[in-house]
């Protein structure tokens, strides 16, 4: 096991790095469970070289043997927290049950209620981690995850919710009424008990059941809890007379938690909103009937009626009808997409036009609907070095606040005697102790990232790759399917003698009818787009490495290279190549007519979005097998700073520790199964979705519409989470300061204090879903 692992491009070097040692025959390093295997000889007297690795690479990792665990003993589960309110709690959950002997890992992801452990006989856990929750917030309940979407469960749990909120809300309605009748019998002078006791009737309204979850808490050790310290700071003020004030913060303080709830709440809902695609039912065609069933009940094979409008349900193939289809839900493509029948067609898009019946080809659970939202799940629970910063910071900062407190109280009255002033001062601090401002909005910042690039077809393998998409210098790229199409084509027929343009093509695609390399097939591909009529030759000979030479009607035709025209000593003093690409050489009866550019395609899009990595300051670089020529024609149209051309697989990677070193941090953009091992060297490694399934597994960041676009898109959006992360941690981090420096001046009160906290973590929130709505 490798401890303390936290950063999935280090792993990546890690593994690498141990492979390089002569005893190791084999070495993989599994970012997900933290697993170091590992095959070779002398492997206990290698621990201490892998340790040096590891920790030359990332200080904190620690290499440990793991326990070991039985093929039918090692599990993985998911549950959901329900009623999970408070994210430094989930933090101090997550701690809790790490520490368990059994528990391999356990990762609790706040913005989605979600318990991801590893680990052995992990049922048999189930009631220890369900005290574990329990004594941190004693509402929270670990159920198994549901895995069909938007059910009848989660309809009832959102009444419950709506019920809980109305209960909250008169709670507070009633308790606010009460608060303001004492406040107008203490200004009208009103003598006795009559305002202490409307004051503390309201309390007791807005304050019990807070008080009694603090007792609750605090007699399973969890004294540092938000409710203990807001009824310590309340109660405290009654002690000390202040009866209206108290009621007042417990007023603030339960108002300020009833919004930051709901913001919480439609943040996260929003957030999954834009990302949980998966229908609830579909259509069933039965005969010449129509059944409405659960999504998750369908079978593979099934026919299902797709009306206009409606979202694809399912992955299938069209059987009948044809349509344009709505990909940007799942691409970010924004233009619609043509099908007709025998089209295989991805769940997530919606049937913009015609009526289809689609045959099932994926369940529900296997479909890109389910695909994606597990992808986007699985990418929150990655967490990233500020979250895991501001999770550490959080356990120091708390204590650290409460013991300013008790000194506050203490030292200055017993110097000045003025116990009233100073224990007042100190019951501010009390209630800006909750670190929940800062623990919560990191989090949800980030999944705010995951969900935005989601939405525009970036799917973000974790959190920690979007922190470092943030620091990369510069973007090297493949060029073959990244920045062009992949694709051989016809570029421009170019006539040198008296022949024209399509009378050259039609020669040259009539030799190349019967070759199946890609260049021939773009001839006559170009022929046929063209209407002309082709006639195979009366004599053909095919010279290797060299071109055709054919009988025809006209006489003796050669296509080919430069090689053939030397060969049968044609003059090529017209010859005058231009551009970038393939060129072959067309002659006819020993003369020189002409010749045709072949290359593959510059995506549309390429330009501009190096334009725009550009604009974002960041140098772009291309590594390519090609030709040097044909890589500098590339870079010249498009506007890439630097050109490698010539490297075969294996100079990749070495090519891109060069620009490593000069750069810092680099991301690699590649589709090919030749780019996996430059994907997992890089900072950060893109894959484009149509490339090769290694590729994508290897990369840390995937585009599925295969856009250039997508590369600055994804860039942007990491900058803009990491800068609203920041702006979170540094905002709460100052008004808890300033409300600290204000209180010790005498000029800020407890309701004051309360903004500090429950104010600014609503704040935070609703800044960090901003990333959800930026262009």
């Amino acid at each position: 096991m490798l401890e303390n692992l936290g950063c999935a491009n280090c792993a990546a070097k890690m593994e690498r790095r141990i492979n390089e040692l002569d005893d190791v025959a084999d070495a993989t390093i599994t970012f997900a469970t933290k697993q170091l295997r590992i095959s070779g000889t002398h492997l206990d007297a290698l621990v201490p070289q892998i340790q040096e690795i590891c920790a030359s690479i990332e200080s904190e990792v620690k290499v440990v043997p793991k326990t070991p665990v039985t093929r039918n003993g090692g599990e993985s589960r998911v549950y959901i927290l329900e009623n999970l309110g408070c994210a430094n709690c989930a933090a101090k959950m997550e701690r809790r049950i790490n520490e368990l002997d059994d528990v391999t890992d356990a990762t609790i992801t706040f913005a989605t209620k979600q318990l991801r452990i590893t680990g052995k006989r992990l049922d048999s856990l189930l009631p220890q981690i369900q005290d574990i929750c329990a004594s941190i917030e004693s509402e929270v309940k670990v159920v198994p995850k549901d895995p069909t979407p938007k059910s009848a469960a989660k309809a009832d749990d959102k009444k419950d919710e709506k019920a809980e909120q109305k209960k909250t809300l008169a709670m507070i309605a009633t308790g606010a009424v009460l608060f303001v009748i004492g406040e107008v019998m203490e200004h009208m002078g009103v003598n006795g008990y009559a305002p202490a006791i409307v004051n503390v009737i309201a309390y007791l309204i807005l304050g019990l059941e807070i008080v009694i979850t603090a007792v609750k808490n605090l007699t399973h050790g969890q004294v540092f809890d938000e409710n203990f310290l807001m009824s310590i700071a309340t109660l405290g003020a009654f002690a000390v007379g202040d009866f209206s004030e108290a009621v007042g913060v417990m007023l603030f303080y339960r108002i300020g938690e009833f919004f930051e709830d709901i913001a919480v709440e439609r943040s996260r809902n929003q957030i999954m909103d834009a990302v949980d695609l998966r229908p609830e039912t579909v259509n069933l065609v039965s005969g010449n009937d129509i059944r409405v069933i659960p999504a998750e009940e369908t079978e593979v094979g099934d026919v299902l009626l797709v009306r206009p409008g409606d979202r694809i349900p399912l992955d299938g193939t069209i059987l009948e009808g044809d349509s344009r289809l709505d990909t940007s839900a799942i691409t970010g493509e924004p233009v619609p997409v043509t099908v007709k029948k025998g089209d295989e067609i991805v769940s997530g898009c919606v049937n913009v036009s015609g009526q289809l019946k689609i045959r099932v080809d994926k369940p529900l659970s296997e479909s890109m609907v389910t695909r994606i939202l597990d992808s986007v799940e699985n990418a929150a629970a990655s967490k990233p070095k500020i979250d895991r910063f501001i999770t550490r910071f959080a356990r120091v900062y708390t204590p650290f606040v409460v013991v300013l407190a008790l000194a506050t109280a203490i030292i200055p009255s017993l110097v000045s005697g003025n116990w009233y002033y100073w224990v007042h001062t100190a019951l501010t601090f009390l209630v800006i102790s909750c670190p929940c401002a800062l623990v919560l909005s990191v989090p949800l910042a980030f999944f705010s990232g995951i969900g935005a690039g989601s939405k525009k077809g970036i799917l973000f393998k974790g959190g920690i790759s979007l922190e470092q998409l943030h620091n990369v210098k510069a973007v090297v790229m493949d060029k073959t399917g990244t920045i062009t199409e992949g694709n051989f084509v016809v570029q421009e027929v170019v006539s040198a003698g008296s022949l024209s343009s399509d009378e050259l093509l039609t020669l040259a695609a009539g030799c190349e009818q019967i070759s199946t390399h890609p260049i021939a097939t773009s001839i006559v591909t170009a022929a046929q787009e063209k209407g002309l009529s082709l006639v195979k030759p009366a004599k053909l000979e095919e010279i290797a490495g060299h071109g055709i030479s054919a009988q025809t009607d006209k006489g003796t035709l050669l296509v080919g290279n430069r090689k053939l025209m030397d060969q049968f000593h044609i003059d090529l003093s017209a010859y005058q190549k231009k551009g970038f690409g393939s060129e072959v050489l067309i002659a006819l009866n020993g003369k020189f007519e002409g010749h045709i550019v072949i290359s593959d395609t510059i995506k549309s899009e390429a330009k501009s979005a190096i334009a725009a990595l550009k604009k974002l300051g960041i140098t772009t670089a291309m590594l390519t097998g090609d030709a040097q020529e044909s890589a500098d024609a590339v870079a010249a149209e498009t506007g890439i700073d630097e050109v490698h051309a010539k490297l075969l697989p294996q100079d990749k990677l070495a090519e891109l520790q060069k620009i490593r070193a000069a750069h810092t941090s680099v991301m690699f953009v590649g589709d090919g199964i030749n780019d996996a091992p430059v994907l997992a060297g890089a900072d950060v490694g893109a894959a484009m979705g149509s490339g090769a399934d290694a590729a994508i597994e290897a990369a840390d960041v995937v585009f599925m519409n295969s856009n250039m676009d997508a590369i600055p898109q994804a860039i942007r959006i990491a900058n803009a989470t990491s800068a609203i992360s920041w702006q979170n941690v540094v905002f709460a981090l100052i008004i808890k300061a300033v409300v600290m420096i204000l209180g010790l001046t005498g000029h800020a009160s407890m309701w004051f204090a309360v903004f500090a906290d429950t104010g600014v973590a609503m704040l935070c929130i609703l800044n960090s879903i901003r990333i959800l709505y930026k262009k």
